[in-house]
């Protein structure tokens, strides 16, 4: 009977090096709450409050006289919004489309290339330099030069699109993968689960927290790496308006672009945590 415990003892895992509540190596990314809203009351809250904020707003500028050219009132915003959409609409969609095209490509990179250093560690060890090099150098300085060397098009704006999302969900996939308790895993492996099922069983539904966040991040720099790539040459997108208007001091068409561009971004988080609370309610 000893000996039938002694080699019992032998064949139970430890689970003192559990990641659970740890943070892994590459956990350098920015954590995010999502605010929900729950109730009539607080979207009554919010839009009063918006509503309080606009008529301060346009109140104060018809009190003191302050020129357009100097800073609009929010009526003045919309009347040239409304004014300049038969302009503006294509260039909203092209960067638009620059956003959709390098975030689809740059969040299927990262979380397949996540999927691949969790699987094997030797290859996290060496890509990890390089991978955070990539994170802390601003996309948008990458931007001329990849213009110069593709062209002045789209394609060049989608792969800076691209390396700005892919490094944000890698990060935060790779997070979620590692944090996934050891003892699950173990469970697993003794009923003789496969690498591939343990993944998508286990790592997979259990990450899906930090995959949304990491989508939510990489959707939002996304977005800024595509208007600021417009602004830096091309005569197309949002961010190329943004600088025609900015130079012609056309400050009411200048913030309904801006307006535009925040629109985007509301869009993509609303989506995003819509997604998250489907799929990945069970975290809160």
């Amino acid at each position: 009977m000893s000996n039938y415990d002694e080699e019992l003892e032998k064949e139970i895992p430890e689970f003192k090096d559990s990641h659970e509540g740890k943070k892994s190596e590459f956990d350098i990314s920015a954590t995010m709450s999502v605010v929900q809203i729950h109730g009539w009351k607080q979207i009554i809250g919010i839009i009063s409050v918006a509503i309080i904020i606009i008529g301060c707003w346009e109140f104060f500028i018809r009190l003191f006289n302050v020129p357009g050219y100097v800073f609009p009132s929010p009526s003045a915003i919309v009347v040239a919004l409304i004014r300049s959409i038969p302009t503006i609409y294509t260039h909203f969609f092209i960067t638009l489309g620059e956003l959709a095209s390098g975030f689809a490509i740059g969040a299927s990179i990262g979380f397949i290339m996540a999927a691949i250093l969790t699987q094997i560690p030797f290859i996290e060890k060496i890509i990890t330099p390089y991978i955070i090099v990539l994170v802390t150098t601003p996309t948008l300085a990458l931007v001329p030069l990849l213009m110069l060397r593709l062209g002045f098009g789209i394609f060049p704006r989608i792969i800076a699109v691209a390396l700005a999302v892919g490094p944000m969900v890698m990060i935060n996939s790779v997070t979620g993968f590692r944090r996934t308790d050891l003892a699950k895993i173990a469970l697993a492996k003794s009923y003789g689960a496969k690498t591939w099922q343990i993944f998508l069983k286990i790592r997979f539904p259990l990450a899906l927290p930090m995959i949304n966040v990491g989508l939510l991040v990489g959707g939002i720099f996304g977005l800024i790496t595509a208007v600021g790539a417009d602004m830096v040459g091309g005569k197309m997108g949002l961010g190329n308006k943004i600088a025609y208007y900015s130079s012609l001091a056309r400050m009411a068409n200048f913030f309904g672009v801006i307006l535009l561009v925040s629109i985007i971004g509301i869009s993509i988080w609303l989506a995003v945590t819509k997604i998250g609370q489907k799929y990945a309610s069970w975290q809160e």
